[in-house]
């Protein structure tokens, strides 16, 4: 697993959730119980493994998308938005009589999001799904959180290059899985729900104890939002500035970060340096509205290869 790849161009594997994004701007957001009026909303293709297949392809990296949609408009939507991009499809399945994944987020103009997830055809992705994928040809194999764990077990143990995990939303997870994972990329609250701590952890120190008590990969990459990510390649810990932006719309900003963290280590870099360069990518994704529409090509940052990019 670790180390091992196949030979040729990097490609890479991504197993997860597709879902239409309804997105509504406000002024604040409501407290419990509590009616605002929002902005004129808008629709856009989502769901944290279609985005991140989607920087994939966008950051120049042939990308496979392992996934379910329902057999109906939004599935249709769905699926061709990722055509668009020039994702291969051959795995994502479209199921009879199952609504396909929705998503309903809230942006402040602060560009922070709250999101409630309904995961329709996303919840019905298995292990069965997932064996016939082809994942021990990927260089890389990219999964978070959004589709059922066993399925996302089963991606792990099937990959042979790169496993990136990125444990969104939070949850606890098993041993054996934490331990097929190359890669760790969580939030805070993420990190402290899979150590089981009954709070997040707010300083760069606590972080990384934090991410030691784990039980799993000895490379983790924890983002820290505006404040960057801390990033912990075996003892060493190095701390990861994010670009200074003006943020628009946080919603992919996480999955912008893990695609291209995954395609920079995919083509050689080692952890730090991609992490740099992944900070720059969802540095961009922030000064824009949607999930989808907002991430970057590659052409657009070539000028940004100081960054710690892979063509650096």
């Amino acid at each position: 697993m670790s180390g091992s790849s196949p030979q040729g161009s990097p490609t890479i594997a991504v197993v997860g959730s597709a879902n239409l994004d309804v997105v509504v701007p406000v002024q604040r957001h409501p407290r419990l119980g509590e009616t605002v009026i929002g902005g004129d909303h808008y629709r856009a293709a989502g769901g944290k493994g279609a985005n991140q297949a989607v920087a994939c392809a966008r950051l120049g990296v042939a990308t496979r998308f392992v996934g379910c949609v329902g057999d109906d408009e939004v599935g249709d939507t769905l699926r061709q938005a990722l055509l668009d991009d020039e994702v291969d499809v051959t795995d994502l399945h479209m199921l009879n009589d199952v609504p396909s994944g929705l998503a309903l987020i809230v942006v402040g103009e602060d560009g922070d999001n709250t999101i409630v997830v309904s995961p329709g055809a996303n919840h019905r992705l298995s292990p069965e799904h997932v064996a016939g994928a082809r994942l021990g040809e990927a260089t890389a194999v990219l999964l978070q959180l959004e589709v059922p764990v066993p399925a996302i077990a089963a991606a792990a143990a099937a990959a042979q290059g790169l496993v990136v995990l990125n444990p969104a939303p939070a949850a606890r997870l098993p041993s054996e899985l934490l331990h097929r994972v190359d890669v760790l990329v969580p939030n805070r609250g993420e990190l402290a729900a899979l150590a089981g701590a009954d709070r997040e952890p707010t300083t760069n120190a606590e972080v990384a104890d934090l991410a030691r008590s784990l039980d799993g990969p000895t490379q983790v990459v924890v983002t820290l939002g505006a404040d960057g990510a801390l990033v912990m390649d075996g003892d060493r810990v190095a701390h990861v500035a994010a670009p200074e932006v003006h943020a628009v719309d946080a919603t992919a900003a996480g999955d912008a970060f893990c695609a291209a963290l995954t395609v920079a280590m995919t083509e050689g870099a080692e952890l730090e340096p991609a992490a740099r360069w992944a900070s720059t990518v969802a540095a961009v994704t922030v000064t824009r509205k949607g999930a989808q529409p907002s991430l970057p090509r590659r052409s657009e940052l070539e000028h940004q290869r100081h960054a710690g990019g892979p063509a650096s």
